[in-house]
This record gives C-alpha cells, sequence and structure tokens, in this order.
C-alpha cells in the first residue's frame, strides 16, 4: 500500500492484531461471475470468528453471505457444479459441520450430523452428492477420566493433542434425498485425506497417510477406487513417497498430484507429477526446473491451507500449481511436455488458488510486505494474464500506520553460495543515527522467509529496531542442493551463513549499531538462537521461541523426533547419541554469557515445552540472566493461529525483553 506522508502516522502495536482481517481460501464459481472467499476477524471477546464473503465480479458489490463473523467459524466454502448451492463447513450446531446455502440467498441448512463433524466438502459432478471428510468411532468426549492406551509409534500431534485411536475417513453424503443417505467408503486404521471424484462420478482417488506402520515416516499413499464395483481401493506408487492433493484430468485418464519420493528425505522438494491410469505409468512434469511445487513462504497473518495440487487445464494438457522461489510464490503451469513458465508472479506471496478451466480463470489471495492479503481474479489468454482485485479489507486500517519496506540484498555465505536476505529500517528513520538491529531466524528449516506481511516485523521497526531477516542453507526457494544443505550439519554452513549476514549488513548499512544486536528466532529457528548464544558473545540479548535445546531427548519426546532427529540432524538415539549431543544447544550452556527469554507453548508436541524447561533450568542453576514464559493452551503455532490474546502477549514480551538490555 502507498502511505499517506501528509498525515500523522501511528506506531504499529501489538494490539493492532486485535483490528485486522485476515482473507483466505476464495472461489470462483463455474461461470466465473462471483468469488466467495473466507473473512477471519477477531472479536470483542479476542476470539476467532469468520465468514463467508460473497464478491459480483460484474459490480464489484462485496456482501456478508453467511453470518458466521459474529461468533461462529464458516470456512471451507466450495460451489455447487452448477454454481446454485455452497456447501461450507461450520460449527454454529457445536461442532464442525457441513451446511448448505442456495446462492440465491435465504437461509443455510445443516446437511451432516455426524458424530465425530465433518470438514471438507467435494461436490459430485452431477451435484447429487458431496464426499466429506469425518473421525470414525464413538464419541467419548464425556469420558475425561479414561487412560490413553497407547500402541502406536504415532500417538500425539501437534495441533491435534494425544491421538485417541480414531481415523479420518471419507464419507459419502447423498444431497438429494431428505434422509440424507450416509456411506463411508473408506475403513482402514488410517487418515484419509484430498478425495477427487473422477469426472464422470464414478471412481475417487484419495491419500492415505502411512505414519502409523513403522517406517513409513511422512509416506502418504494414492488409492483409486471405483464405486460400483466391490473390489479393494489399488494403490498407485507401490514404490513409496509422499503424493497429495491428486486431480483427475477432463478425460478420466490422467491424475496430477504433487510430492516426491523422498531422494532427500524431509528435504525433497515437492514436484508435479502425472500418472497415466491405463499403464500406471509416472511422469515428472518439472523434472527440468529446480523448483519447490507448494507455498513454503512463511508470515504470521495467514492460516495454513492444503496445497491446491495441479489444476488442470480445459483441454487436459498441462496444470497450474503454486510454486516457491527466491522469497516469492506465485502460480506456474507445467504441460505434459514437461514444459515450465511462470504464469503470476512478482514480489509477493500467492497463499492461495483456485482455478476454473471451463472460464480459464482464477481466484487467488495475495500479500507482499505492505499488504496483509487480499483476492484478486485472474484471466489467462496466450500471451499475458490479466489480474483485479478485488478485496481491500485492511486498507483503511493500515492506512494510518506507517510501514517499514524491506530492502532484499544477496551475499556470498560458506562456499561462495548465494544468499538472500531483507532489511526493514526502523520507522522514522534518521540518517545520521544508529539503530540497534534484531536478526530473525525462520523455522523449518525447510521454509523460508520473503515477501509477505509479517506484523512482528512491522512492530520491531515500530519500536525503534532495524530487522534484518535471511534465507540461510537449508532454507526452500533456492533448489534442492540449497535445502540440503544443512541436514548432518545443524549449527554448521547455516550458522555461518547467518553470521555472515549479521558482517554485510554491518558493512553496507552504518546506521546499524554494532553493540546493540539482537537475535531471535522459532521452532528450528529457536534452535539457531540457542546455538549462536552458546557460539558468541556479539548479541545483548536473545529470544528463543518453541525451540529445541537437546537432540537426544527431542528424539523421544516430540510427535517427529524418532526420524526427524535421523533426517536432518544424521543419527538417532541408537546409532549415535554423541553426534545428537554435539549438535545440541545444551551441551554449550556453560558458554552462554546472552540474556536469553525462554519463549515455549504449553501443548507444543513438535518442540515439546521440556526443551525450553531443560534450557531454563540449565541457565538459571549457573546463574545466568534467563526468563521463562509459558503460554498454556497454546501449541506449536503459537506466533501464527494461537489465541488471539496470547499472541499479543508473546509479541510484548518479545520485544520487551529487547527494550529492556537496549542500554546495558
Amino acid at each position: 500500500m502507498k502511505v499517506d506522508m501528509s498525515v500523522d502516522q501511528a506506531m504499529i502495536k501489538e494490539e493492532l492484531l486485535y483490528d485486522l482481517t485476515f482473507v483466505g481460501d476464495p472461489q470462483l464459481s463455474p461461470d466465473g461471475c462471483y468469488v466467495v472467499y473466507v473473512k477471519k476477524v477477531i472479536t470483542e471477546e479476542k476470539e476467532y470468528a469468520s465468514n463467508l464473503v460473497l464478491v459480483n465480479r460484474a459490480t464489484g458489490i462485496e456482501s456478508d453471505f453467511t453470518s458466521g463473523a459474529g461468533k461462529f467459524k464458516d470456512q471451507s466454502p466450495r460451489w455447487s457444479p452448477d454454481g446454485k448451492t455452497l456447501a461450507f463447513v461450520s460449527d454454529r450446531s457445536g461442532k464442525n459441520q457441513i451446511w448448505l446455502i442456495s446462492t440465491e440467498g435465504g437461509e443455510a441448512r445443516q446437511l451432516t450430523e455426524l458424530t465425530n463433524g465433518a470438514v471438507d466438502p467435494v461436490w459430485k459432478p452431477d451435484g447429487s452428492a458431496i464426499l466429506v471428510l469425518s473421525k470414525d468411532g464413538e464419541d467419548d468426549e464425556n469420558d475425561v477420566r479414561k487412560p490413553l492406551v497407547v500402541n502406536d509409534l504415532h500417538y500425539k500431534a501437534d495441533g491435534k493433542g494425544f491421538l485417541d485411536g480414531k481415523h479420518t475417513q471419507i464419507v459419502l453424503v447423498d444431497v438429494t434425498t431428505g434422509t440424507r443417505k450416509v456411506e463411508a467408503l473408506t475403513d482402514a486404521p488410517f487418515n484419509h485425506s484430498n478425495p477427487s471424484w473422477s469426472p464422470d462420478g464414478t471412481g475417487i482417488v484419495f491419500g492415505r497417510s502411512r505414519y502409523e506402520e513403522e517406517g513409513s515416516y511422512m509416506r502418504s499413499d494414492l488409492f483409486v477406487q471405483q464405486l460400483e464395483d466391490e473390489g479393494e481401493a489399488e494403490l498407485l506408487n507401490e514404490k513409496g513417497g509422499s503424493f497429495l492433493a491428486p486431480k483427475w484430468s477432463p478425460d478420466g485418464k490422467r491424475l496430477s498430484f504433487i510430492g516426491h519420493f523422498f531422494e532427500h528425505e524431509g528435504a525433497t522438494l515437492n514436484k508435479v507429477w502425472t500418472v497415466d491410469l491405463a499403464s500406471r505409468k509416472f511422469k515428472c512434469l518439472t523434472e527440468a526446473v529446480d523448483l519447490e511445487c507448494t507455498d513454503v513462504l512463511i508470515s504470521d497473518m495467514h492460516w495454513g491451507g492444503a496445497s491446491p495440487g495441479g489444476m488442470w487445464n480445459s483441454e487436459g494438457t498441462g496444470v497450474y500449481f503454486l510454486a516457491s522461489a527466491k522469497g516469492n510464490t506465485g502460480i506456474y503451469y507445467a504441460g505434459l511436455d514437461s514444459t515450465v513458465r511462470q504464469i503470476s508472479g512478482g514480489d509477493r506471496h500467492h497463499y492461495a488458488f483456485h482455478y476454473v478451466p471451463s472460464v480459464n480463470e482464477a481466484s487467488v489471495a495475495v500479500s507482499d510486505p505492505e499488504n496483509i492479503g487480499d483476492v484478486s481474479t485472474l484471466s489467462f489468454s496466450d500471451d499475458h494474464v490479466k489480474e483485479q482485485c478485488i478485496s481491500t479489507r485492511n486498507a483503511e486500517v493500515l492506512q494510518g500506520y506507517e510501514l517499514s519496506i524491506p530492502e532484499m540484498f544477496t551475499y556470498p555465505g560458506k562456499d561462495g553460495v548465494e544468499i538472500q536476505g531483507w532489511l526493514m529500517k526502523p520507522i522514522g528513520f534518521e540518517e545520521d543515527k544508529k539503530y540497534p538491529m534484531i536478526l530473525e531466524i525462520h523455522g523449518g528449516p525447510h521454509m523460508m522467509y520473503g515477501n509477505s506481511f509479517m506484523h512482528e516485523f512491522q512492530l520491531l521497526a515500530a519500536k525503534g529496531y532495524v530487522v534484518l531477516y535471511t534465507n540461510p542453507r537449508g532454507s526452500q526457494g533456492y533448489g534442492q542442493e540449497f535445502v540440503n544443505g544443512c541436514r548432518g550439519d545443524y549449527g554448521g554452513g547455516d550458522y555461518e551463513d547467518l553470521m555472515t549476514g549479521v558482517d554485510v549488513a554491518l558493512k553496507n548499512y552504518s546506521f546499524i549499531d554494532e553493540e546493540r544486536l539482537f537475535v531471535t528466532g522459532g521452532s528450528y529457528g529457536g534452535f539457531m538462537t540457542n546455538w549462536i548464544v552458546g557460539k558468541t558473545e556479539r548479541f545483548k540479548a536473545a529470544v528463543t521461541q518453541r525451540s529445541i535445546s537437546n537432540w537426544q531427548s527431542f528424539y523421544g519426546v516430540s510427535d517427529i523426533g524418532y526420524f526427524f532427529t535421523k533426517w536432518e540432524v544424521g543419527s538417532d538415539l541408537d546409532e549415535n547419541p554423541e553426534k545428537l549431543w554435539h549438535h545440541s544447544p545444551l551441551k554449550y550452556v556453560d558458554q552462554i554469557q546472552t540474556p536469553l527469554l525462554i519463549l515455549h507453548s504449553v501443548n507444543d508436541y513438535r518442540c515439546p515445552i521440556e526443551q525450553g524447561e531443560q534450557l531454563y533450568v540449565a541457565l538459571k542453576h549457573r546463574g545466568k540472566k534467563t526468563r521463562f514464559v509459558r503460554f498454556p493452551d497454546s501449541d506449536h503455532n503459537l506466533s501464527r493461529s494461537g489465541h488471539p490474546e496470547l499472541r499479543v502477549e508473546r509479541l510484548k514480551h518479545l520485544a520487551g525483553w529487547f527494550d529492556t538490555h537496549l542500554g546495558e
């Protein structure tokens, strides 16, 4: 957005979060005349609520299509094939169920009354039925004193808590009968996802996770099932791998999907694939490009969504998909002839995408460093793409604030590998002054920072800090060799890339005060923050968030530890525990002199809170400067989707710790 400097500009504060609107999941109608999207807000009671907004493309008029923004969470809108009905998910009956509403208006009616709720509606091509996802088993929510009996290796998951033995199944719901006929199409003891109808409505394809099987960590298989047959569903990827978001070609002869065969374990780039259903022959459409074919750009303003996959054009000659490169996500096209080209790009973040082949148009949600996120439409032609913005939800709110615009730069890291970074000047910047700087380190590590709006960064800039963030080796967006670059070497080349980035910033920006440097990061970024303060005293203070301090205990307490340590650090507890300890920041706790604030969520099962507890006790026992802040009712995603009041509290503790140590 363009800031009007003729009026007094306010400074961004932590509480700005309460005034923002978050938009996502835009869905273009089958005739291209309307777009429906989800509008999420924070209510006066400091709770999330969401509703559906309908946009008439001809008039530009937006209207609240459902009234959930006051007290309910309406989400996942999906047009019926004839465009006359919207199916959506809502908790207005107490738990998530599927609801239907006529696009001509009127009240929504509840379609499903499944014991464990229902999500992710997918319309049958003739509009007579909907596929939904629902957990099997009986509802035992009131049996709070029943012990959890664990038999599986994978028995807990961040964001879900301890698993109850239930599995997500695909359920068929008839929408034409008054009795609402319901039929479970799967019953295997695995979690199912991404169902998609064949064009003639006789078959489906779906994903099935294999977490539950030892040695199948992160595996996700694709199955095809003909509904009129009584035979078993057929496995497509007999050689394993992890595949998601399958889509049928218009003629029903092929499938597109996203995924890989774990060539580099968890650091393997996702590619776009097709399979010929007659020959079962797989073909990678993006083999010739070193490209991550999903959205991996980090922001604290957007809620996570599944990949839209590869969406076929009307001729069935290629697919459109989201991909990430050099700090941006855009829309790309891959043809069956393996040609790949970018369709919509720029220095920005395409974080949601829906394509309608019959009109050759799409709806997208887009963010950039000055724009939290809005909805646009794209009209494709042979030689260009026409884009039209159809929502400006936060323009009025942000009009009153001055924003810091990131400056991109590159520098040679270890071994001459090019590293990309960004620097944000403090609000009210004056050339002849010196300013403190905060180094921000992203999580993953196989994610990336880039051109998306970050409330946290803008807040720190408003408080007078220079904000530096980079994508060291191990980050996504720079090819397979780069993303694989930190595996087995955590705290090695990646650490050097970060420290070199600080050196380059100090050399090129004379307004940075070398005596007032700070550092923070979350998850992998928390690990790296812990590692940094154990290796150098150049930072005046640090804040570690949802971090890893001890790889040996992480192996047994994290929901992914039993395979992540081997994949990323290069060993597990049985093979070489000393290697795990060598890469553990806790080993170097005696060397930590930097005042360290530890922020951790109580219900974090990805990097469990015992990681923060160990570090805090070790530091406090040695008389070091430290503080431990525990966030209740929060998981690993506190900064992105946690309770609004706790998100604000996190930011206050983060900025407050740095402010406290500015003058020391």
